[in-house]
């Protein structure tokens, strides 16, 4: 006899029921009858037996938010993938390696980045759960992922956010005219001339930037204070975000409308506006100039796999979360093919805007600089015409170069000189918007791109977050409001410590530390889970059931070989990286106007180790405690690892091993349970929840 138990809440332990056997197996073929023993004690009854067909992941558990439209989802993703990382770091890789770095770009994305996109999206499509209940349910014992993929990413956020406040700050400033980094202060401050030496030493962009915006602080260890206008604009970017995100994908997929098709519309103004400058056609030859001895470089390959890693944003669980909201039938291994070309369009359509205007940018530095000499020379008695002046400096020999006061005019020399990240942004880019007509337009056009790149990406990252932490049981009653904004309270506090002098060298930190080999051990992980715990025949059946699509070779190479290959690469690198370069920062020294490298404090070291082992920790911490039963979890537990004993071979060795002791006075000979009851009725079985509230009585009235 068989007794379907009443359907429960979902608890994050729980596990999506089976589906139907394929090709029609028969009436019964879709029913898993199991056994899961109850606890002893409770209301005479010794065990309950549970039916589980296949239908819909959801089916019994509570109706799972989702995308109002397709086209919420697409911009959502999008909004999520295409990032920051498109504009600031994409470019400088093409520069340092010229159109070459496109080959080893292309090839990564084809072997790691599309097939780890379709298993993080395919998976949660698949369970509807976030990252935490989906890693509980392929195996309790790999809980642990789901918490890694949590912690790594609230490490991120805390800092992406401060990359906002400043994209705030100077979209703030970006509407006087002239724009304030557009020249040297000319006031003595304190009746000494140290900030015109230090913008003069520097340039007008950097003085801005480390003295104006950050008030930069010599070291790490001289913080300088809090700086108001920076923790300010810190609260107004958590303020902003927690409006967006507060109620989930209800209110976020709103705003994705704006934060993923206005950068569009920025590159293409800027396109149109670049294209058309002098100078544009000499920073895009620089640019892609194909520099084939580089492919001989294998860092070449590794920053090539880093940037396809991060640009998709794996392992952060946002995937997961975003997939876990589509319906069942969604067509998810188009969507990672779509998305993937948006990525890689964006990329590189990003690179032809932002070597447009630099090379622009060259051009007129250089015209500046013949223009100075010109003057130089006609100041030392020496006439020479502009048309002239060219012919004139050919002739000279180094010897009379050394005599008159010249500089050094080479547009080579311009185009070299690479910067990327915040230097991209925030010192070379807008050195190039100064130079060009009605300044303050392009300035506005240009940071309110990058705001939106930053809220999109933040959107997500805090999505991924939110929906593991929304899947724990015991926050669940908790109205989703309140949640968000005490996280986004959290964040704020901690963020406090980029606010101070030494802001930008603790961002540089966390950026360096608190992501690099969690995110990636996280996502080595979770394809070894999916391929060889859930079982790669599953998943590509799911997948099938799914979209009507069965991977073939392609799918099955990158997932079970190249993919984890590649990985496992990609983080013994970065670990001996770690290991031969002492890790240091680039210091402000406002005497000689430049950043210094500067080795990081044995103690600030210590914290960057503390956040490297906070985000792996709960990985083999989890794996202990429910592998040896350090702890008593509830049922559910039993039976996601009973359950899945039948997914694959791979899985039996990990699966069979369930501790069972406490339930020891049950018969093992297959014999009816009901002891003395010889009737048909079915014993009166309490629930889950039932059981679990008379034990916390029991304890109570024991203490």
């Amino acid at each position: 006899m068989t007794m379907v138990a009443k359907a429960e809440p979902r608890n994050g332990h729980e596990l999506a029921p089976l589906n139907a056997r394929p090709n029609g197996a028969g009436a019964g073929a879709g029913v898993v009858t199991l056994v899961v023993p109850g606890a002893p004690g409770v209301g005479g009854a010794r065990a309950s037996v549970v039916s589980a067909a296949g239908g819909p992941p959801d089916a019994a558990g509570p109706v799972r938010a989702a995308w109002s439209n397709k086209m919420q989802f697409m911009l959502s993703i999008i909004g999520y993938s295409v990032g920051l990382g498109n504009i600031w770091r994409f470019p400088y890789l093409c520069q340092q390696n010229g159109g070459a770095f496109l080959i080893p770009f292309a090839i990564m994305l084809i072997l790691e980045g599309i097939p780890l996109f379709l298993i993080e999206l395919g998976i949660g499509q698949k369970m509807r759960l976030g990252s935490l209940g989906v890693w509980n349910t392929i195996h309790p014992w790999l809980g642990g992922i789901g918490i890694a993929s949590c912690i790594v990413t609230f490490f991120v956020a805390l800092y992406y956010n401060v990359i906002i406040t400043w994209c705030f700050y100077y979209l703030f400033n970006s509407f006087k005219n002239p724009l304030p980094w557009a020249e040297c202060p000319q006031e003595i401050s304190n009746g000494t001339l140290g900030p015109v030496r230090e913008c003069e030493l520097s340039s007008e962009t950097a003085y801005f930037w480390y003295r104006v915006t950050l008030d930069a602080a010599p070291n790490m260890e001289d913080s300088g204070g809090i700086k108001w206008w920076i923790l300010s604009l810190l609260l107004l970017a958590w303020i902003v975000v927690f409006c967006i995100v507060m109620k989930g994908i209800q209110s976020s997929g709103k705003v994705v409308y704006f934060t993923s098709l206005f950068p569009y519309l920025v590159l293409t103004i800027f396109f149109v506006k670049g294209v058309t400058l002098k100078g544009a056609g000499a920073g895009l030859q620089h640019m892609y100039t194909p520099k084939v001895e580089k492919l001989l470089d294998p860092k070449v390959w590794l920053d090539a796999a880093t940037q396809v890693f991060y640009s998709f944003g794996i392992a952060f669980g946002s995937l997961i979360a975003f997939g876990s909201y589509n319906p069942p039938k969604n067509n998810c291994v188009r969507d990672v093919i779509l998305v993937s070309i948006t990525n890689a369009f964006t990329a590189i359509y990003a690179s032809v805007v932002i070597f447009a205007i630099l090379g622009f940018k060259a051009v007129a530095n250089v015209e500046k600089c013949n223009l100075k000499n010109l003057r130089l020379l006609n100041v030392t008695g020496i006439n020479v015409t502009g048309t002239e002046y060219e012919d004139y400096m050919k002739e000279l020999t180094d010897e009379e170069k050394s005599h008159l006061p010249l500089e050094f005019c080479n547009l080579q020399e311009q185009l070299d000189q690479a910067a990327e990240g915040t230097g991209l942004a925030f010192i070379v880019f807008t050195q190039a918007i100064v130079e060009l007509p009605f300044s303050p337009f392009w300035a506005v056009l240009f940071f309110s791109m990058l705001l939106a790149l930053g809220l999109g990406s933040q959107i997500g990252i805090l999505e991924g977050m939110l929906c593991t932490i929304f899947d724990i049981e015991i926050l669940k009653r908790i109205r989703k409001p309140y949640i968000t904004g005490s996280v986004c309270l959290i964040c704020f506090l901690v963020g406090f410590i980029f606010c101070t002098g030494a802001g930008e060298y603790w961002l540089k930190l966390f950026d360096s530390f608190s992501g690099t080999i969690g995110l990636v051990l996280v996502a080595f992980l979770e394809t070894i889970a999916v391929m060889y715990v859930y079982g790669h025949k599953k998943f590509t059946q799911d997948i099938e059931d799914m979209t009507g699509y069965r991977p073939g070779w392609y799918f099955q190479i990158t997932w079970r070989l190249l993919g984890p290959l590649l990985m496992a690469i990609v983080l013994v690198s970065s670990i001996v990286d770690m290991i031969i370069k002492k890790p240091q920062y680039g210091a402000w020294d406002a005497s000689e106007g430049k950043t210094v490298n500067t080795d990081y404090p044995d103690w600030v070291m210590v914290i960057a180790g503390f956040m490297i082992t906070a985000g792996l920790l709960p990985i083999p911490i989890v794996f202990c405690l429910r592998r040896f039963q350090c702890l008593k979890f509830d049922v559910n537990i039993h039976q996601g690892s009973i359950r899945r004993i039948d997914t694959t071979v791979s899985t039996k060795e990990m699966m069979g091993d369930v501790d069972f002791d406490e339930y020891h006075d049950l018969p093992q000979d297959g014999s009816d349970y009901n002891d003395d009851d010889d009737d048909d009725e079915p014993p009166n079985i309490p629930s889950a929840n039932q059981r679990r509230k008379q034990r916390f009585a029991m304890e109570v009235m024991d203490s």
